[in-house]
């Protein structure tokens, strides 16, 4: 059988349940990921030589990292010939490109410095999303930044911040599309603090001082994005869940959940909802956890079903800002950006063509044994055959045959990076 006589099959399989696997296609054909660029080069960017530091580490050493902007934006684009749909990319401030040896630190950044990736965006009709960089520079001082208490210091970030509030909206203006401006922090003690109130304080004078700059909020998104620990950050980080819901509610900004930034008994899936009835809009890091913040590549698996669930079920794909966030450098990178990508908008695929109003009816009636019965059954359903026809239907390869295009690409052009 072809693709799409399998996707036929199962369409009339999914109708018998209520489901329109017709509209579920077209619906995710609009749902638009923001990407990160820091995938295919493990978070190195362009704007230092040192190693990382912030609580973050890449582990591994495959071959064929990207090492200028040039092989960076090839592999970006090899990566979104094998997704299928349109997705948006998301930059740090690190990925500056500087020519003719001009050379601007991260206070002192410009829109000019990413003329480059606007143009490689308007090249491909995409969005551009954005992060300040608040690591791996030598103004990261005991580990603080914006909750600093060396006034040079915190004056720096601030700086820096507002930065990259100017050129998040020289993305949308120039893409027309917003832009989604997230900040995160690597602030933190690794032992217990003597002062837990103090670097909160200076952080929140920070982010007001950042968001104090006029800019148009229907262009830029700025969100700002928790974590419960990090490498030499054990015992308290400034940038807590609590500290950043609140702020955001408070200054009319947006939350961001990471799902590696929480207790491992902690699932965001369950915090959406939650988020949902008190905010207009949320935004999502979707990660892999193990263990920790480890950023492992988003499988299929079952949180990443239950975060789309959420996404779905609750009308929210409009509401929601889904971003990915890993960096493996122990396999392929162009396969380990494929893989999540693919894997997220499975999910999706997959809550797309539940019967979520049924189930919801059998919830709400007390029906829990026929409601547990049918999300069994559910599970081995023909939704392989509907993303096989997604995948066709959009002009990338199906089930595995992406990964032949990624052991021609590593041997042709990975494998002669030295």
């Amino acid at each position: 059988m072809t693709t799409a006589q399998r996707y036929e099959s199962a369409r009339e399989i999914y109708k018998n349940m209520g489901v329109d696997t017709d509209k579920a296609v077209e619906t995710l054909k609009n749902i638009h990921i923001s990407m990160h660029c820091w995938q295919g080069d493990d978070v190195t960017g362009f704007d230092h030589d040192g190693p990382l530091t912030g609580g973050i580490q890449a582990t591994g050493n495959y071959p064929g990292k990207a090492r200028t902007p040039e092989e960076l934006m090839a592999d970006i684009d090899k990566v979104f010939s094998l997704v299928p749909g349109k997705h948006k990319l998301n930059l740090h401030a690190s990925y500056a490109i500087f020519e003719d040896g001009e050379f601007a630190d991260r206070d002192k950044l410009e829109p000019k410095h990413f003329k480059k990736w606007v143009e490689f965006a308007k090249e491909r009709g995409i969005g551009l999303d954005f992060n300040p960089t608040f690591f791996s520079h030598s103004k990261v001082v005991d580990g603080l930044t914006l909750s600093s208490p060396i006034d040079e210091v915190r004056n720096f970030w601030i700086e820096h911040g507002k930065a990259c509030v100017r050129i998040s909206q020289y993305f949308a203006e120039e893409l027309g599309i917003p832009c989604a401006m997230n900040i995160w922090i690597p602030d933190g003690y690794k032992d217990i603090p003597a002062d837990r109130m103090g670097p909160r304080a200076r952080f929140k004078d920070s982010l007001d001082q950042i968001l104090s700059i006029p800019y148009d909020k229907s262009k830029v998104l700025v969100c700002l994005e928790s974590k419960v620990f990090g490498i030499g950050l054990e015992s308290y980080t400034v940038g807590s869940s609590e500290f950043t819901i609140n702020y955001a509610a408070n200054n009319d900004i947006i939350s961001l959940m990471d799902n590696g930034h929480y207790h491992p008994t902690e699932l965001v899936s369950d915090k959406i909802s939650s988020m949902l009835l008190f905010n207009e809009k949320i935004a999502l890091h979707v990660t892999r956890p193990v263990r920790w913040d480890s950023d492992h590549v988003v499988l299929f698996d079952d949180e990443t079903r239950e975060i789309a669930k959420e996404i779905v079920r609750n009308d929210a794909i409009d509401r929601v800002l889904l971003a990915l966030d890993f960096f493996d450098a122990s396999i392929n990178r162009i396969s380990a950006w494929t893989v999540g990508m693919r894997n997220m908008q499975k999910a999706l695929l997959y809550a797309l063509v539940s019967p979520n109003k049924k189930f919801k009816e059998l919830q709400d009636t007390n029906q829990f044994t026929e409601l547990m019965a049918m999300q069994e059954e559910m599970k081995i359903y023909p939704f392989g055959d509907v993303w096989d026809y997604f995948c066709e239907k959009n002009n990338v390869p199906v089930k595995g045959e992406w990964f032949k295009e990624v052991k021609k690409y590593e041997e042709e052009v990975l494998s002669k990076r030295a």
